[in-house]
């Protein structure tokens, strides 16, 4: 009833507006016109021609909006609606006037209808608006970086809820062209290089990173001039959701240590991922782990007919069941507290849910800890890793054996036995179809360096970094894992597949990050202290060995790396000797063999 009521109102006001309109542009330009011949002529069809113009406005929804909430595509609609309306009394005075109207009284027409009907529309939001932003105190000023597409996107979005408090005061980018002219009557104020002058000069409390395309070297080269200010700093994460068009102010959020590696979201093939994945029974061996976890994250989504999550750590275990049972599946969730290291476990696990995809994931991985520890290394990550291969040839379709930068050329423990896995390999058949992926760091997983950096800040400090100089390739738990998924459907069997990684980043200038991210100064607050490289410890990763070339894949993120030839019997007996060392706890022995193999570095300082 309301509704109807508000519509009747809007119809008998723009009747008013339509006959101002028109009389108002006779008055311009014909100062006598109630006394002239046009008067009366106007007055003979008045009914017609206010018809005409109701007509298209009820045509373009001028009469079913919610005008508080009006927008640019009711500027639209109205712009329409007002110049058809305009052309189609113009037909109707051409046809039926005796005494033509000056061209310029359309014209005018035209112009004052448009002000008059999208002025009394418009009036409810603008009422709105500044009714709402005087209930608001707007004592947070805040400066925009990057005057493209999401900065003004992020602007109107901020404009909408000034229940935030924020004052946009001006935006920052580095195009010349664009400094000194304005979005919305606000200017863009310099370069980045200007940060520190204008945070001081405007007294900025707020300062939100809107370019959601830039790489990780220019949000880490931004964040290096905003941490020079006290303002807090924000930033607005993934272009693709500018694409889809979803932005709001939600998105905005505090920056994240994986916002500086500035690596944009991975497209994968999810049709070509599903035909191996959905309806098969698949394994995740170290499913509690960082890696194992997100993949069994990311593999429940593709709807298989069993996931099977092995581990030997009963409470990570029991954490992971409770997460992914609150998941909605309609198949059934295996969680098995095992070792992969038991021989007749792995046989009865494939007697009762034959596994047709495997992800092995479950590695000691912890290169100081290995050092000390080789025999638990060999035990774990070698002969472990041979026991699943073993059990899963013939039996199984696909075998993806998740591998590490630490493999190549290999100066520690837990590279050699990474290796020795990739060359075992070589060592199947063609009935299972067996890959390793292999790729560097992951960036916050629990054998990562941010845990423990995190614990250092926490703790007042210092924060320990091994040599000024050491650099590590680092990757996000999803990518890295959305990768191993891809690599899976690519597989032909046999490749050692190797991650596009990107740039390598200075361990040093993470730390320096991590301390700035957490809203202290890096040196003043929490002091970075250099220890020295530790046992096992190289000063940078590669991802390719001396005797491998590359070639690309279908995936421009995934590579294959060319195999080294390898001699079976050879590998099969170092193997076994491997295994008779560890049983008796033959610690130089295994260093020994493994350095006699070819996987472990003579010179290990």
């Amino acid at each position: 009833m309301f509704r109807r009521k508000e519509t009747i109102i809007l119809l008998f006001a723009d009747i008013i507006l339509i006959n101002a309109a028109i009389i108002l542009s006779f008055w311009i330009r014909l100062p006598g016109f109630l006394s002239t011949d046009n008067f009366l002529a106007y007055q003979r069809i008045a009914i017609f021609f206010i018809a005409i113009k109701l007509i298209f406005y009820r045509f373009f929804g001028l009469y079913g909006g919610i005008w508080r909430y009006a927008s640019i595509n009711e500027v639209f609609s109205i712009f329409k609606a007002v110049t058809l309306a305009s052309l189609a009394t113009m037909g109707l005075i051409f046809f039926t006037q005796t005494s033509p109207f000056p061209r310029s009284v359309i014209l005018l027409d035209w112009f004052f209808n448009l002000f008059f009907i999208g002025g009394l529309r418009f009036v409810p939001r603008l009422y709105k608006e500044f009714q709402k932003r005087g209930s608001y105190r707007l004592n947070q000023r805040l400066l925009i970086i990057g005057a493209g597409d999401a900065g003004e996107v992020i602007f109107r979005e901020i404009r909408k809820h000034p229940e935030l408090g924020y004052k946009v005061i001006g935006f920052i980018d580095d195009d010349l062209k664009k400094v000194g002219r304005k979005i919305h009557n606000l200017k863009v104020l310099g370069t980045r290089k200007d940060i520190g002058k204008i945070v001081s000069r405007e007294d900025i409390n707020e300062i939100i990173i809107a370019i959601p395309s830039a790489s990780g070297k220019i949000v880490r080269e931004i964040i290096s001039y905003c941490e020079r200010t006290k303002a807090k700093l924000k930033i607005l994460p993934g272009m693709y959701k500018i694409i889809k068009g979803d932005i709001t102010i939600n998105e905005i959020r505090e920056v994240r240590l994986e916002d500086l590696l500035g690596r944009k979201p991975v497209e994968t093939n999810l049709e070509e991922i599903s035909q191996y994945l959905s309806g098969k029974s698949v394994l995740i061996t170290g499913a509690a782990g960082s890696i194992g976890s997100e993949l069994s994250r990311q593999v429940i989504r593709f709807n298989p007919g069993k996931l099977l999550l092995l581990d030997n750590n009963e409470n990570e275990i029991f954490f992971l069941q409770r997460e992914l049972e609150k998941i909605e599946h309609s198949f059934p969730l295996a969680f098995l507290v095992n070792d992969i290291k038991e021989k007749e476990v792995l046989e009865s696990i494939w007697r009762e849910h034959n596994p047709d995809v495997v992800f092995h994931a479950a590695a000691h991985k912890h290169v100081p800890l290995m050092e000390e520890n080789p025999v638990a290394a060999v035990r774990n990550n070698v002969l472990g890793t041979r026991n699943l291969m073993k059990t899963a040839q013939g039996k199984t379709e696909r075998f993806i054996l998740i591998s590490s930068d630490k493999a190549v050329n290999p100066m520690n423990i837990m590279g050699a036995t990474k290796r020795t896995t990739e060359l075992m390999m070589q060592l199947s058949t063609n009935e299972t179809k067996f890959c390793a992926v292999r790729f560097g760091n992951v960036l916050g997983s629990k054998g990562s360096v941010v845990p423990l950096f995190k614990r250092q800040i926490a703790e007042g400090g210092p924060v320990t970094v091994t040599h000024p100089e050491i650099k590590r390739y680092f990757m996000s738990v999803a990518e890295s894992v959305s990768l191993i998924i891809q690599a899976g459907a690519i597989s032909k069997g046999g490749e050692v597949f190797i991650l596009d990684m990107g740039e390598p980043i200075k361990i040093v200038n993470l730390a320096r990050d991590l301390i700035i991210l957490s809203g202290l100064e890096p040196e003043n607050d929490i002091p970075i202290k250099i220890i020295g490289l530790r046992p096992g410890e190289k000063l940078n990763e590669e991802l390719l060995t001396t005797g491998e070339g590359i070639r690309a894949t279908r995936h421009k993120k995934i590579f294959i790396a060319w195999p080294d030839t390898i001699n079976p019997e050879k590998l099969l007996k170092d193997i076994s000797d491997l295994e008779r060392l560890s049983l008796s706890g033959e610690k130089d022995l295994i260093i020994k063999r493994l350095q006699a193999m070819g996987v472990l570095g003579e010179s290990r300082e």
